[in-house]
């Protein structure tokens, strides 16, 4: 068998960085996705998974090794589209795994673009206006992925059969397009999130308690993108296997949709263990230390705080400012700053929001408190260097010297002349390792960080929570993010663990606000000891979001779709087939409930064993508590 991942057009945009503002700090949850899920899948599949998706020349020569295509029949249906004007081009992805990719130009076969328009009505009832220039690349995009798998299964002829997946509603054209000609392929659709819905939260409709009143068809109307909501929902339906990141997607694609998912494929990383549980704390001291010195720069002259009580919180994702949960964020540090001041507590919270956006250029006045910054810690080495000479000729005479006279009027001066300068505040605009302001990549700054904090009420998955977590930082995220449900069904109680799960579900705003403040100044009140040990906690729990395990629900999909596009060759009960999401047994017969949820406890179980053999030989003596249902 061939399996194709075949990604949408602003996924494959994310995946070759090609958006300069977005992709700055690759922190886009469907990036991460495709990126990390690669490896993974090559060691399954090897020289038969290949991935799909749009061409762009600077980003081919800079991020794909050309090659030639290892088995014919692929080459033969490239070179069919090639002779007949199209252009298309094929080489290795040059990231962890080396996947295949084979790349369509959409701007040398615009020409068509009238054409498979018609085609599109005249197959799927759908039309698209001329002005969408997005949904016209994908429906180009589309129809070069369906010409693609016509001349690829002629060649093949159902030897191997062929897997394509298609990830978000841009790629679905290719889909909708492929399952109209009956081209014989097996299908899997993935909603990382629904359009609708996602476009509803950006507008603060009162999604979750109205899912089931919204008129779907109006809602698309009035926001001009029901043309898009229309070749979503044909993917979708067509498909062989549906599949969503999280149960909360699932329930919204159900309503949105109006199609139940077949399976929930959570989204994973590929966890690196360290040879020994203090590596990764010594990271976070090391990276804290920087964050600290940025501090330095923009407080100093105003540092009335002492640095070895300031905590580190951040926020990251898209600039969605109520969707992310920024505006609840904000009244949660209102409210914290109050209870700080009745406790007279001597802790300090600093706070930063990495949040990508469009910038003119840097704040004069950050580079200014920088450079100002960097003055103070020249002067200071200066000096130093001058006092240790005297205190050493002294010394060496046999004298104690006059502490009063060792420093000159002249060494006086130039600090004072480095704290009058310091009289300013500044504001960072940046986070890459190539800023003057703060030279941090952002796996850099999370270790430095105490705790991150995702309050999102439109989350269909979460990764920032779930990069803490690997990387052992103490997070905040919600119950209706995939990832805060994902940890409260397999941790009994997830905050022992550094995981803070606030409920935006059933709580009034004002509630989950107050909720919120509770978990900070909680965490505020923790000793560093304290601080420490919830940090072993949290990095305990990678296991959970490792693809090696999460990978079998991607599995389990794929053999779905095989044994419903070919059922006379694929059967499931003779698959050895990945368990499926808990929530979603009410698909499938009792049997294969039984033999999915032992699969799943066995899993679970080896994990917490090789979590205590691992604890037992770092002499830890913490104990981790598993909710298995």
């Amino acid at each position: 068998m061939i399996l194709f991942c075949i990604s949408s057009l602003f996924l494959i945009y994310k995946c070759f960085i090609l958006c300069t503002t977005v992709c700055l700090c690759p922190v886009g949850g469907i990036y991460t996705v495709i990126q990390t899920k690669a490896k993974i899948t090559v060691d399954e599949w090897g020289e038969n998974y290949i991935m799909m998706g749009p061409y762009y020349e600077h980003n081919f020569k800079t991020q794909v090794e050309k090659c030639e295509p290892p088995n014919q029949a692929i080459k033969a249906a490239m070179d069919s589209l090639i002779n007949n004007g199209s252009q298309v081009h094929f080489g290795r992805w040059l990231i962890e795994g080396s996947p295949y990719v084979i790349l369509f130009d959409i701007g040398a076969a615009a020409w068509n673009l009238d054409r498979w328009k018609g085609d599109l009505w005249n197959e799927c009832s759908i039309g698209l206006p001329y002005h969408d220039r997005e949904a016209n690349d994908s429906l180009i995009f589309g129809s070069l992925v369906a010409w693609f798998f016509k001349e690829l299964t002629d060649q093949l002829q159902d030897k191997p059969n062929v897997i394509a997946h298609f990830h978000e509603w841009q790629a679905g054209t290719g889909l909708l397009l492929s399952r109209s000609r009956k081209i014989p392929l097996a299908t899997i659709f993935t909603t990382h999130a629904t359009l609708l819905g996602r476009y509803l939260c950006a507008g603060n409709a009162d999604f979750y308690n109205n899912l089931d009143k919204f008129n779907i068809d109006q809602e698309a109307g009035e926001r001009q993108i029901y043309h898009r909501y229309c070749l979503e929902r044909a993917a979708v339906h067509c498909a062989h296997v549906f599949t969503t990141v999280s149960q909360i997607t699932a329930v919204e694609a159900n309503h949105m949709l109006h199609r139940q998912a077949d399976v929930v494929t959570p989204n994973g990383l590929n966890v690196r263990k360290f040879s020994a549980m203090h590596e990764f704390q010594n990271l976070h001291s090391m990276n804290k230390a920087k964050i600290q010195e940025f501090v330095r720069g923009h407080f100093y002259g105003h540092l009335d705080f002492n640095l070895e009580k300031t905590l580190f919180f951040f926020i990251a994702g898209r600039y969605e400012f109520s969707n992310k949960g920024a505006d609840l964020f904000l009244e949660s540090l209102s409210r914290l700053n109050y209870l700080l001041r009745v406790h007279k507590s001597d802790v300090t919270v600093v706070v930063f929001f990495i949040m990508p956006a469009k910038t003119n250029n840097f704040n004069v006045e950050s580079l200014k408190g920088q450079a100002v910054r960097k003055q103070l810690w020249d002067t200071t080495q200066f000096v130093k260097e001058k006092f240790g000479k005297r205190l050493y000729e002294s010394l060496l005479r046999g004298e104690i010297p006059d502490m009063s006279k060792i420093l000159d009027r002249d060494d006086f001066t130039i600090m004072k002349r480095a704290i009058y300068a310091t009289q300013i505040v500044f504001h960072p605009e940046f986070l890459s390792s190539t800023s003057p302001l703060l030279p941090m990549d952002y796996e850099e700054f999370v270790r430095g960080c105490h705790l991150g904090v995702f309050p999102s009420y439109y989350e269909p998955w979460g990764y920032t929570p779930g990069e803490c977590t690997v990387m052992g930082i103490p997070s905040v995220t919600t119950n209706l993010s995939g990832f805060g449900c994902f940890m409260e069904e397999h941790v009994s109680d997830p905050s022992e663990y550094g995981i803070y799960i606030v409920d935006r579900r059933f709580r009034s705003a004002d509630e989950s606000c107050n909720q919120l403040t509770q978990f900070m100044f909680s965490f505020c009140q923790q000793s560093r000891r304290q601080r420490i040990i919830q940090r072993n906690r949290t990095e305990r729990l990678s296991d959970l979001l490792d693809w090696r395990y999460l990978g079998r629900f991607y599995m389990y999909a794929r053999h779905l779709a095989l044994s419903r596009s070919f059922p006379s060759k694929f059967k499931m009960d003779h698959l050895n087939i990945a368990p499926v999401s808990p929530a979603n047994t009410h698909t499938l017969s009792d049997s294969p409930k039984k033999y999915f949820a032992a699969q799943l406890l066995t899993t679970l179980i080896i994990l917490i064993i090789n979590q205590h053999i691992r604890m037992i030989s770092e002499g830890s003596c913490d104990t981790l508590y598993w909710s298995i249902g």
